[in-house]
C-alpha cells in the first residue's frame, strides 16, 4: 500500500491553486447521486394498499363501509321476504323463484356491483402469489355467491327473479364487524380487549346462526307450510335453546336438512367458542382485570406494589390503613407480578374487602400494567420489599427499579418506599417516604439495651387502637398496658388547639406540663413555620407561637374529642373564667368512646401562694421536710436551668474512671465519626477515639502486639457488656453502634459492645468502626456455648439477637425462626439473668420465645390474644410477655410506620429522631431514668412530670414497669408485688424445681425420705459417734444433694465446666440471679395520678444539649448532682 500511495503523481499547479482560492466548493460540481428512499411505497398500488389495509384510520373507515352494505343487503333481503306473497305453497319452483320488486332489485344490483369491486380490489392489493389460496377462502367465495348473480341480471332479464341467498351476507358482517373492531383497538391503542373481542365474536355468532336458521327455513318453506318470517324465528329460537314446543316444524325434506346442519354446526361452533371465552374469564380473574378510567377519576385510590403478597403483608396494610376514618371511601388497587394464592383469594372473597380491594397480576416495570392500575390518577404508591428473599440486595435492586418506573409513568404520584439495605437508600431518595428497614431496626434494637422496651414502645405508637385491648381482663396490668397502648402521635395548629391554645408565649415546657395535667395529652415537639424540621422537646428557651405545628400523645386527635366541664359543688370559690389559669383544671377522667375522647375536666379554687409547690412527706418522723416541687416557669429562667455543657472537659467522668488500673486507658473525644458505610446516614456527635485503633485490636478473642488480652474478663470493663449476634457485619450494624455512642451519653456509661458475627467483617466495615471506643468483634455463633463464653456473656446485661439472612426464607414460611427460637431458648435457660433481645421474620413465633409447656398463664395469655384478634384488634399479639417486656420484636411490626405516613406525614421522621437516626439541631433524645427508694416521695406520674420539666426541663412519655409474678402449673394465676417478692423467693424455687423434674412425685417422696433421713442423723451426732453412723450420714447427705439437684444446677455446672476448659475464671458466673418470674410492659402516656412504683423506668425526651451552649462553662451548682441523680440509672458497675 505504500508503494502504490508512493505512485500517485502529485496535482498540478493550476488544480492546488484552484483549490486554494474555491475551498471546499470545488467539490460542489463533482458528479454526485441523489438517492430516494421507500420509493416502493409511491406506487399506485402501493398507495391504494396504504389507503385500504396499512393505515388504521383509513381501512377503519373502509370497513365500517364494508360492513354497513353487509347489513344494507341484510335488511334489504328482509323487505323482499316481507313483499313478498307466494300464495299457497306445494310447488317446489317456489324454491328457486321469488317475487322481487324493481326497487329493491336495483338497489341490490348497485349494492352488489360495489362489493363485487371492493372484493376485487383487496383480492388484488393482497396478493401473495398463490392465486387459488384467495379465490377458494370461504369469505371470497360467499362474496362471489352474493354479487356475481345480482350483476348477470343485469345483462339477463328474465333471470331477474332467481332466489339468491343474500341472507349469507351476514357472515361477512360478522367478520368486517370483527375486522373493524380490531381496527378500533389499533387506532386507540387498546391492547387488553381480548375479552370483549371474544364475547363479541360469540354474540355475532349466534345472532348469524339465528339468523341463517329463521331465513332458510322461511324461504324452503314456501313449498311446503310456507312460515312467515316471525314463525320461522320463533321455530329457531325454541329449537336451540332446546326446548321444542312442536307448534311449529318444518314439513317439507329441504328444510328440514337445513335443520340437521344448522344442529350440527351450532353444536361444533358454539363449544368452541365457548371454551375460548372461559379460558380467557379465567385467565383475567388471575390476572385482575383493570381499574377502570371511570372509576379512577371519580373514586380514590392507592395502588400497592409487591413482588410476592402474603397474607400476613396484606392484613396488616388493610388493618392499618382502614383504620383511619378518612380513608373508608378508599379502593386499594394490588400490582403484583405472581398469581393470588389460595389464602388471599379467600380474605378478598370477605365482603369486608372484596368491594374495595382489587388484585392485578401484573408488573410495575410494563406501563401497559401501570395503566390498567392508573397509576397516574392513584393517591400514592407504596412499593414494599420482599423480606424473605434469600439475597436481600438483589430484592432491593426490583424494589428501585420499581420506584424508578412508577416515577417516570407517573411523576406526580406520591411514593412511599421500602427498602431492605441502607446503602440503597440514595437511590430512591426522590420518594416522597422512605423507610429503610435495617437502619430502623439496628437502632431500636440499639435503644433496647440502653432503654429498655424501646421496641415496644415504638410499635405501639405507630399502630393504630382505641386502646380496648384487654379492658375485659380481670388482670389490673393488662388493662393498663391495653388502654394505654391507644395513644398515637397526632398534629394540630396551636392557633386551632383547644389543647395547647392558651399557652401562646409560654415556654414549651410549661405547655407541656399543664396540658399533661389539664387534658392528660402529652406535648412532644414542635415545627416552626418557618422552619420544616420538627423539634422534639425543644427546651424551657422556646416560646409557643399562634402558627406554631404542636405534635402531642394521645387516645384520639383534638378534633375527635369533647370537652366536659364541671363546676365544684363548693360555693365559696371566687368567680372566674374556666381557662383563667393552667392550674385551676386538673384531669379528672379520659373516656374513650366511638372514636371520641369525652374529657371531663373539674373547675376547682385557684390556688393560694403556696399551690404550686408539691410538700413531699417529712423525713425521720420529725418535721423537717425536703424542699417541695417548683412550679414550671412560664418562660425560661437561666438561673432555674441546669448548667449542661457536654463538649468541656468532662472532670467528673473522668475521674471515675481514673485508678491506677486505667493509668493507660485511650483518650476520648467527641466529634463526628470519620468514616460512614453508606451514602446518607445521618451525622451524630459522638464519643470517638483519639486516634483510630488498629484492626488487629478490635478482635476480642485473640492478642496483638498492642495487647495480649483474649477474653472479656482480662479487658476489665466497668460497665456490662452489650452482646450483638448477626450473621454479617453489614452496613446496617453501624446504625447500632452510633446511638449507643451519641455524645448525650455519658462517658461513665458507655457499655462495650461486641459483635459476635458468623462471617468476619471486611476491612471497609472495621475502617467505619475503627473510631469508637469499646466496639469489638469475634467469630463465632449462638448455638455455640464456647463462642458464647469467650465473649464475655458471664459480664453482659443485653444479648441482641439479630434474624439472620440465609434463614429469612424455608419451605414452610413461619419454620424461618425455628433455629433462632430453639437457640434463644437454649441460652434463656443456660443465663437466665441474661435481657435476651432476639429479632424475628414472623411476628406470630413470638409466642415460643421463653416457653414453659406447663405454665397456665401462658395459655391464658394464649386465649386473651384470640379473643382480641376476634375483636378485630391490630394488636393481638401485644399481651404476650416477651413483646410487653421488649424482649422480642419484628421488623414487620414495623410496616404499619409505612402506612400511617400516608394519613400522618411526620411519624417517619418522628420515629428517626427517638431512635436517634437523625439529629436535627435543637431537638431532644429519647432517654431513661429509673425510679429509686429515694424517689418514692414524687408519688405520681404528674408530679413527676412536673419535677423534671421545672428542674431539669425533660418531658416524659411513658413508664416501662416490672411486677414479679409466679407462674404456677395451677389454674390459679398468683400476682405478687415487689415488696412480697423475697418471701416468696424460696417457695417460688422450691416448686419451679419441682415443675422442672422429670417426676415429681417420685422426687417429692425421695426428698421427703432424705430430709427425715437427715434429721435422724442429727440425733446421732455427738462426741461419740461411731463409724457407722459416720457412713450412713456421709449416704443421706449424698442422696439428699441428688434429689436436690435441679435441672437448673445442672445446666449451671455445665456451663462451669466449659468455663474451666477454656481457661476461664468461673467466680463471675451467678445463676442465682433469675428474672424469670417477672413481667415487664409499657405505658405510654399513664394519666396523672398513677402511682410510681419501685424501679420504674420512665422514658424521657431530654432537650439537646448543644441548642443552647453558653459562652462560660459554667459554675458547678448543687442542683447539678440533683439532675445527675434523677437522670439515667446506670447498671451497677462491675469490675470482671
Amino acid at each position: 500500500m505504500e508503494q502504490l500511495e508512493s505512485e500517485v503523481p502529485p496535482l498540478p499547479l493550476r488544480f492546488r491553486f484552484r483549490d486554494l482560492l474555491l475551498g471546499d466548493q470545488s467539490f460542489q460540481n463533482d458528479d454526485r447521486v441523489q438517492v430516494e428512499f421507500y420509493v416502493n411505497e409511491n406506487t399506485f398500488k402501493e398507495q391504494l394498499k396504504l389507503f385500504f389495509i396499512k393505515n388504521q384510520r383509513s381501512s377503519l373507515r373502509i370497513r365500517v363501509f364494508n360492513f354497513s352494505l353487509k347489513l344494507l343487503t341484510c335488511l334489504l333481503y328482509i323487505i323482499r321476504v316481507v313483499t313478498d306473497n307466494p300464495g299457497q305453497g306445494g310447488s317446489h319452483s317456489l324454491i328457486f323463484w321469488v317475487d322481487r320488486k324493481v326497487p329493491v332489485w336495483a338497489i341490490q344490483v348497485i349494492v352488489a356491483i360495489i362489493s363485487f369491486l371492493e372484493t376485487m380490489l383487496l383480492m388484488y392489493l393482497s396478493y401473495k402469489g398463490n392465486i387459488w389460496e384467495q379465490t377458494f377462502q370461504v369469505s371470497f367465495l360467499l362474496e362471489m355467491l352474493n354479487t356475481v348473480p345480482f350483476i348477470i341480471t343485469i345483462f339477463w332479464p328474465s333471470i331477474r327473479n332467481i332466489f339468491i341467498p343474500v341472507f349469507l351476507n351476514c357472515w361477512l358482517a360478522k367478520c368486517a364487524l370483527e375486522n373493524m373492531i380490531n381496527d378500533v383497538h389499533r387506532a386507540i391503542q387498546r391492547t387488553n380487549s381480548a375479552m370483549f373481542n371474544q364475547v363479541l365474536i360469540l354474540i355475532c355468532t349466534l345472532l348469524c346462526l339465528v339468523f341463517t336458521g329463521t331465513c332458510g327455513i322461511q324461504h324452503l318453506e314456501r313449498a311446503g307450510k310456507n312460515l312467515s318470517l316471525f314463525n320461522a324465528f320463533y321455530f329457531c329460537i325454541v329449537t336451540f335453546s332446546t326446548v321444542g314446543f312442536g307448534d311449529v316444524t318444518p314439513r317439507i325434506w329441504p328444510s328440514q336438512l337445513l335443520v340437521v346442519i344448522m344442529i350440527c354446526v351450532a353444536l361444533v361452533v358454539l363449544p368452541l367458542q365457548f371454551e375460548q371465552l372461559i379460558y380467557l374469564w379465567m385467565e383475567r380473574q388471575k390476572s385482575g382485570g383493570n381499574y377502570s378510567r371511570h372509576r379512577a377519576q371519580t373514586e380514590k385510590h392507592v395502588v400497592l406494589c409487591v413482588s410476592a403478597l402474603k397474607i400476613d403483608l396484606l392484613m396488616d396494610f388493610l388493618n392499618e390503613f382502614y383504620a383511619h376514618p378518612r380513608l373508608q371511601d378508599y379502593y386499594v388497587v394490588i400490582l403484583c407480578p405472581s398469581e393470588m394464592d389460595l389464602q388471599v383469594r379467600r380474605v378478598l372473597q370477605i365482603p369486608l374487602w372484596s368491594q374495595r380491594v382489587i388484585y392485578l397480576q401484573g408488573s410495575v416495570l410494563k406501563d401497559q400494567d401501570l395503566l390498567r392500575a392508573k397509576m397516574d390518577d392513584a393517591e400514592a404508591c407504596f412499593i414494599l420489599s420482599s423480606r424473605n428473599e434469600v439475597d436481600r440486595m438483589a430484592a432491593d435492586h426490583q424494589t428501585i427499579l420499581r420506584a424508578w418506573a412508577v416515577k417516570d409513568f407517573a411523576p406526580n404520584c406520591p411514593l412511599y418506599v421500602q427498602i431492605l439495605k441502607p446503602e440503597n437508600k440514595f437511590h430512591v431518595k426522590f420518594a416522597d417516604h422512605v423507610v429503610c428497614e435495617e437502619e430502623f431496626k439496628y437502632a431500636m434494637l440499639a435503644l433496647n439495651c440502653v432503654c429498655p422496651a424501646t421496641s415496644t414502645l415504638v410499635t405501639l405508637l405507630v399502630h393504630t387502637s382505641r386502646g380496648r385491648e384487654g379492658q375485659q381482663s380481670p388482670e389490673q396490668w393488662q388493662r393498663m398496658y391495653g388502654c394505654c397502648s391507644g395513644n398515637e402521635v397526632y398534629h394540630i395548629r396551636l392557633c386551632d388547639s383547644k389543647f395547647f391554645g392558651e399557652y401562646s408565649g409560654k415556654s414549651f415546657t410549661y405547655a407541656s406540663f399543664h396540658a399533661h395535667k389539664k387534658y392528660g395529652v402529652c406535648l412532644i415537639g414542635i415545627k416552626r413555620e418557618e422552619n420544616k424540621s420538627i423539634l422534639l422537646n425543644p427546651g424551657p428557651r422556646h416560646i409557643m407561637a399562634d402558627t406554631d405545628t404542636c405534635y402531642y400523645i394521645n387516645i384520639t386527635k383534638e378534633e375527635n374529642s369533647a370537652f366536659i366541664f364541671k363546676q365544684e359543688e363548693g360555693k365559696g370559690c371566687p368567680t372566674g373564667g374556666i381557662f383563667d389559669g393552667p392550674l385551676q383544671l386538673p384531669v379528672h377522667s379520659i373516656i374513650a368512646s366511638m372514636g371520641t375522647v369525652a374529657m371531663d375536666l373539674q373547675n376547682t379554687s385557684p390556688p393560694d401562694s403556696s399551690v404550686g409547690k408539691l410538700v413531699p412527706p417529712s423525713v425521720n418522723g420529725t418535721g423537717s421536710r425536703r424542699p417541695s416541687i417548683a412550679p414550671v416557669q412560664e418562660l425560661a429562667d437561666s438561673s432555674s436551668l441546669l448548667p449542661c455543657d457536654l463538649l468541656a472537659d468532662q472532670s467528673e467522668d473522668d475521674s471515675v474512671f481514673t485508678d491506677e488500673k486505667d493509668q493507660s486507658s485511650p483518650e476520648y473525644v467527641k466529634g463526628y465519626p470519620p468514616n460512614s458505610p453508606y451514602i446518607g446516614s445521618s451525622p451524630t456527635l459522638c464519643h470517638l477515639l483519639a486516634e483510630k485503633a488498629p484492626f488487629c485490636c478490635l478482635r476480642l478473642d485473640q492478642g496483638c502486639r498492642h495487647n495480649s488480652f483474649e477474653d472479656a474478663k482480662a479487658y476489665g470493663f466497668k460497665n456490662k457488656l452489650i452482646i450483638v449476634s448477626a450473621e454479617t457485619a453489614g452496613n446496617g450494624l453501624y446504625n447500632f453502634i452510633v446511638p449507643l455512642r451519641a455524645y448525650y451519653r455519658p462517658r461513665k456509661e458507655l457499655n462495650p459492645i461486641v459483635l459476635l458475627l458468623d462471617n468476619p467483617p471486611d476491612n471497609h466495615f472495621l475502617e467505619a468502626i475503627s473510631c469508637f471506643p469499646m466496639v469489638y468483634y469475634m467469630a463465632g455463633t449462638i448455638d455455640n456455648l464456647d463462642s458464647l463464653l469467650q465473649c464475655g456473656i458471664i459480664y453482659a446485661d443485653n444479648l441482641v439477637v439479630v434474624d439472620k439472612e440465609s434463614t429469612m426464607s424455608a419451605e414452610e414460611d413461619y419454620m424461618a425462626d425455628a433455629k433462632t427460637i430453639v437457640n434463644v431458648q437454649t441460652m434463656f435457660r443456660l443465663f437466665p439473668s441474661l435481657s435476651i433481645i432476639t429479632e424475628l421474620t414472623h411476628p406470630s413465633n413470638m409466642r415460643f420465645m421463653q416457653f414453659r409447656a406447663k405454665d397456665c398463664y401462658s395459655l391464658a395469655l394464649s386465649k386473651l390474644e384470640k379473643k382480641e384478634r376476634d375483636k378485630g384488634s391490630n394488636l393481638a399479639f401485644m399481651f404476650r410477655l416477651p413483646f410487653a417486656a421488649g424482649r422480642v420484636f419484628s421488623i414487620s411490626m414495623l410496616d404499619t410506620l409505612l402506612y400511617q405516613s400516608f394519613v400522618k406525614d411526620y411519624m417517619i421522621l418522628i420515629a428517626r429522631l427517638l431512635l436517634g437516626l437523625d439529629t436535627t439541631p435543637g431537638s431532644g433524645y429519647l432517654c431513661a431514668m429509673k425510679v429509686s427508694e429515694e424517689d418514692l416521695w414524687i408519688s405520681t406520674y404528674g408530679r413527676l412530670f412536673q419535677k423534671l420539666c421545672s428542674s431539669s426541663a425533660e418531658i416524659p412519655i411513658g413508664i416501662y414497669r416490672t411486677e414479679s409474678h409466679i407462674f404456677s402449673s395451677s389454674e390459679s394465676q398468683v400476682s405478687v408485688s415487689v415488696d412480697d417478692c423475697e418471701d416468696t423467693k424460696d417457695k417460688g424455687d422450691e416448686a419451679r424445681s419441682n415443675d422442672q423434674s422429670d417426676h415429681p412425685l417420685l422426687r417429692k417422696k425421695s426428698m421427703q425420705w432424705a430430709r427425715r433421713l437427715s434429721k435422724r442423723s442429727g440425733k446421732w451426732q455427738g462426741p461419740s459417734r461411731d463409724s457407722s453412723r459416720d457412713h450412713a450420714q456421709r449416704i443421706a447427705q449424698q442422696r439428699l444433694n441428688l434429689y436436690r439437684r435441679s435441672e437448673r444446677e445442672e445446666l449451671s455446672e455445665l456451663v462451669r465446666n466449659r468455663m474451666r476448659h477454656l481457661g476461664l475464671p468461673t467466680s463471675g458466673y451467678d445463676e442465682q440471679n433469675d428474672h424469670q418470674n417477672t413481667l415487664s410492659y409499657v405505658l405510654i402516656n399513664p394519666s396523672p395520678d398513677t402511682r410510681l412504683e419501685l424501679n420504674d423506668i420512665v422514658y424521657l425526651i431530654r432537650s439537646d444539649p448543644l441548642a443552647h451552649v453558653p459562652d462560660e462553662p459554667p459554675a458547678h451548682s448543687s442542683s447539678l448532682k440533683e439532675m445527675h441523680e434523677s437522670g439515667l440509672d446506670t447498671r451497677e458497675d462491675t469490675q470482671l
